[in-house]
């Protein structure tokens, strides 16, 4: 998928009481930008021209050009925001607090992540005891300057003496993996490149590992090239040894856009190996028993075929010899848990565990202390957290959680404690810590993660069910600062997502709460169909030919709001990222009249060609594929690029635009948000009634958004408040 991690939300709204106005800007002039009228593709008979098709180059020296002319166009108008500096300046005097992760014990020791406030990168500690004094163990800040080499997984031996650990550059995907000495904190030689999109599991006895890898192709793989990530193989790495002496263990050449991860099962006997072809929540799953190999891995491992199409997922739990606990969707939207024996593997054998809930999502599952199973549910957009029987599936107890999300979890079937974190938008996070070998159990409070000076008791988070427009009911956060008046002028933050099957929970987020501190606002989040707030019903509902009710969806979030008397269509800001770039695209394109501002960071606009670079195959079973003409009538009808042109009402214009990209964006290449602009400022930028700004930001050594550094994050974060407050006229305050 586009982004498979979740995006971070605004924290709350503070609402102040401001003179607003709506900003004139003069006429902008857009850099002259060469248009290639001869490349015109074919589809099914339908010719699509696609003057801007030398934009998929990176290296050539016109889109060198193109880019520095936009960025020239770009950050001028930033730095003369009167809010930039002031929002930059505040932002970063309240990131500086401490931020935890949930601790995990890896053979006797304990470790977590920790950032002291404005560090870059995140930095791993260990400890001895959870009362021992905590040392440095792992500190990703020193592999760089700037903070842009960033910790992409880790993985320890089952005994924990040994430490995997992958490092991505400029915020590419590509992975190199590393590996350390636990007890001596010291790095080892073994090094793997080639990486990406990979398992990282080692076999019990820590004499090797299992990842994924890619041959050489040509050209480069730095995260700046576009070419298609194909054939990737798992292979096994024995410590000690050089990768060129890595075993094959799985490949699949005739399905070169399979992609594999294996996970080594609780007991250490078996390699459970899973099988995708895209996003889609559907994979294969084979396994080998490695008692049969004598616990020896000299080439392809004699997989056995358990699931051997793509009708369901099937995600390991655990299993107690021959008998294996999946969670599933088999019939079950919503999920369930389910027992196959090994011995007995044919399907009329198999057994529900723990059956599909009427009402709420199974999002994930964790074995631990033996015997007992934590079950952490969606809930009308709300997590809950239940512990059950592995043996009998039934429920012992409930912990009590408030409305919000569980966003971190450490416990495994070895460990008799567990560690939970929970956040919402009011809550910076707390982490608790739950000992289950007692007769009572009772959670108890960890640690808390304070934020200086927030005090959520002024504030209020409600939710909402709106009418879409087909009359479906959609559930929407809207937080604000208790006791605000409705007048229908309030900023509003409207964020949306709707896409591969990702559930968009309450999370906290300190970097908007500037914005809504200082700048008066409402924050808005629609849990729109595409995502998996309501299972995989809810997912099927917004992909493929129905993704038309996604922004269906969205619009009439916008439509209920300023029914509702909270804001007015001129005061609302959208904003999306990856998948959910694509969705303010397409919603401004169809309906410009409805939002005055939109923020598309990294978003994938060409609907028709998406499949050709980098990892979008893995998109089609989400989007489908124009090279099937069904496919591509429902594409081309809703592709941003190919839906630009002027509002036939003279009175309306698009909505101030700004897009955000990275150069290192091997996700969603910048290329999409490079064609993009370059028609909108064409088809737009020249017409008297087209005063409102149309921009993209290019950054360097920026990948899709994961490790990137907190500096770059707070600038990043710093323009785009300043464009929003900018163009919808909004004051600072103090």
């Amino acid at each position: 998928m586009p982004s498979t991690s979740r995006p971070v939300f605004p924290s709350l709204v503070f609402m102040l009481s401001v003179f607003f106005h709506f900003t004139a800007f003069k006429m902008i002039k857009y850099p002259e930008v060469r248009r290639d009228e001869t490349v015109v593709d074919d589809y099914h008979g339908t010719k699509v021209p696609d003057p801007y098709a030398w934009l998929e180059d990176p290296d050539s020296e016109a889109t060198k050009a193109f880019v520095d002319a936009q960025n020239d166009l770009t950050m001028p108008f930033l730095e003369k925001c009167t809010t930039r500096k002031p929002f930059h300046d505040r932002l970063k005097e309240l990131w500086d607090f401490p931020k935890y992760g949930c601790p995990f014990k890896r053979g006797s020791r304990y470790f977590y992540f920790m950032n002291t406030g404005l560090q870059n990168q995140n930095v791993m500690y260990v400890q001895d005891t959870l009362e021992a004094e905590p040392r440095v163990f792992l500190d990703p800040n020193t592999f760089s300057e700037d903070g842009t080499v960033a910790l992409r997984g880790h993985s320890f031996s089952e005994d924990g003496a040994y430490l995997a650990y992958g490092l991505s550059t400029g915020g590419s995907d590509w992975v190199t993996i590393k590996f350390m000495d636990v007890a001596k904190a010291e790095p080892l030689p073994d090094m793997l490149e080639r990486v990406k999109f990979s398992c990282m599991d080692w076999t019990h006895d820590g004499k090797g590992f299992f990842y994924n890898y890619y041959e050489k192709q040509e050209g480069k793989a730095d995260g700046t090239e576009t070419t298609s990530n194909v054939n990737q193989k798992l292979r096994y790495h024995v410590l000690g040894t050089a990768q060129s002496e890595d075993v094959l263990c799985a490949e699949f050449p005739e399905n070169p856009k399979w992609l594999s991860g294996a996970e080594v099962s609780d007991d250490g006997r078996y390699v459970i190996l899973s099988i995708r072809q895209g996003c889609d929540p559907v994979n294969r799953l084979y396994y080998c028993d490695l008692e049969k190999t004598k616990h020896k891995i000299t080439g392809i491992l004699p997989w056995v075929k358990l699931i051997d199409n793509f009708d369901a997922e099937y995600e390991y739990i655990t299993n107690e010899g021959t008998l294996f606990t999946f969670k599933t969707n088999l019939k079950s939207p919503k999920y369930k848990l389910i027992n196959i024996d090994f011995a007995q593997p044919a399907m009329e054998n198999w057994t529900d565990l723990v059956p599909e809930s009427d009402t709420d999502v199974l999002e994930w599952t964790a074995c631990v202390c033996k015997d007992k199973l934590v079950l952490c549910y969606v809930h009308d957009v709300k997590n809950v957290l239940h512990l059950h029987s592995l043996s009998t599936g039934g429920r012992l107890t409930t912990f009590p959680l408030d409305v919000g999300t569980v966003t971190g979890y450490s416990g495994r079937k070895k460990d008799t404690q567990i560690f939970y974190q929970f956040t919402s938008f009011l809550t910076p996070g707390v982490i608790y810590r739950c000992e289950l070998d007692k007769d009572t159990v009772q959670p108890k409070t960890f640690r808390e993660i304070e934020v200086k000076g927030f005090d959520p008791s002024l504030y209020q988070t409600k939710q909402v069910f709106y009418d879409s427009k087909d009359s479906t009911k959609i559930p929407m956060f809207i937080v604000h600062r208790k006791g605000i008046e409705m007048t229908g002028d309030h900023p509003v933050l409207l964020y949306g997502y709707g896409g591969f099957n990702i559930s968009i929970m309450p999370s906290f987020s300190v970097s908007r709460l500037v914005f809504i501190r200082h700048l008066g606002g409402i924050l808005a989040i629609p849990n729109i169909r595409g995502g998996g707030e309501y299972g995989e019903t809810w997912h099927k509902a917004g992909m493929l030919a129905n993704k038309q009710n996604v922004f269906d969806d969205f619009q009439c979030a916008a439509e209920y709001l300023i029914k509702n008397k909270y804001t007015s269509a001129k005061r609302i800001a959208m904003n999306g990222g990856s998948n959910g770039g694509l969705l303010v695209a397409a919603c401004a394109n169809q309906r410009p009249d409805l939002f005055g501002c939109i923020i598309n960071q990294v978003g994938v606009m060409d609907m028709l060609k998406f499949h050709k670079f980098t990892i979008g195959h893995a998109w089609t079973t989400d989007y489908g594929c124009a090279d099937k003409k069904e496919e591509f009538e429902w594409l081309i009808k809703y592709s941003p690029l190919h839906n630009i042109k002027p509002p036939a009402d003279p009175k309306i214009q698009y909505p101030s635009t700004m897009l955000l990209t990275g150069d290192h964006d091997d996700r969603v290449v910048p290329l999409h948000s490079l064609k993009y602009i370059a028609t909108l400022q064409h088809a737009l930028g020249n017409t008297e009634q087209q005063t409102n700004p149309l921009f993209v930001r290019v950054d360097t050594k920026s990948g899709h958004g994961f490790g990137k550094p907190t500096a770059k994050v707070i600038e990043e974060y710093s323009d785009i408040y300043a464009f929003i407050a900018e163009t919808l006229g909004i004051s600072w305050k103090e």
